[in-house]
């Protein structure tokens, strides 16, 4: 097996095709997601004419074209790219985000708000999406960090070792802040930055944390993951163990920003 082939992309489009009937649940946290990114376009004079959204699910297409950028959208889920809405608000398109159909200097602005974590070939896409940038475009991203939802990946590690001596991975790797940087450099953006934010999480019932994810699309898609069934007690002993605060279950998304421009040479 090809150890870059970390994820199993049928699974991730599968997961993502079921859940664009649940991810109204979860609009909240992609929209703030979505915010604290598109306000880094405030900290520019620059002038947008059009924008492609990458996986935004239904939130960040709306939130382009208000402020009066046209805007197509992709996704890998024909279902979940029909979420963002037909002509004449803008166009939707199924598209894998390895291998992107858009010509060179295609847009001014590449939005992609936490749609690119179940991509193998993370600096091949980068490559590609600078390339669909015009020259001066920018390109907006974030992805979850390393950190993001430690307090799951700790419990379901804990309780599976304590029922069966071992632990399978469940939860995807991430990546660290500085990896991040390092990735738009080596992509060729120009000024690149990754800076970090976190959303913090309060559930008062731990199946709602569950429900949660699957409605997002957001379950394993790892390629190693185990293919039997988990032990019955693994997910309740798991959930017990997740730190309670005021009587509120917390856990934590830390948000690596990402930021670079296409230079104005090409």
């Amino acid at each position: 097996m090809d150890r870059m082939l970390v994820f199993d992309r049928t699974v991730v489009r599968r997961h993502r095709d079921r859940a664009a009937r649940s991810v109204g649940r979860v609009a909240d946290v992609l929209r703030d997601a979505a915010e604290r990114l598109l306000d880094r376009l405030d900290d520019t004079n620059r002038r947008f004419g059009d924008a492609l959204d990458l996986g935004g699910r239904g939130v960040v297409a709306p939130m382009l074209r208000a402020r009066g950028i046209r805007t197509v959208s992709a996704d890998l889920s024909a279902p979940m790219a029909a979420l963002s809405g037909g002509p004449p608000a803008g166009l939707c398109v199924v598209a894998d985000e390895e291998f992107l159909p858009f010509a060179p200097d295609s847009f001014d602005l590449i939005v992609a708000n936490l749609s690119l974590h179940w991509v193998n070939d993370l600096p091949g896409a980068l490559l590609q999406l600078r390339r669909s940038l015009r020259p001066g475009g920018l390109f907006l991203a974030n992805i979850p960090a390393l950190g993001t939802l430690a307090e799951l990946r700790q419990a379901l590690t804990e309780a599976e070792a304590e029922l069966t001596g071992g632990a399978s991975p469940r939860v995807s790797p991430f990546p660290e802040l500085r990896d991040c940087a390092h990735l738009l450099q080596r992509a060729g953006f120009e000024l690149p930055v990754a800076d970090m934010e976190e959303i913090r999480l309060l559930y008062a019932d731990a199946l709602a944390l569950v429900a949660d994810l699957r409605a997002a699309g957001e379950t394993s898609a790892l390629r190693e993951r185990s293919r039997t069934p988990p032990p019955r007690l693994l997910m309740p002993l798991a959930l017990a163990r997740l730190p309670v605060t005021d009587g509120r279950i917390g856990l934590t998304l830390r948000l690596a920003m990402m930021t670079g421009w296409k230079a104005d040479g090409g």
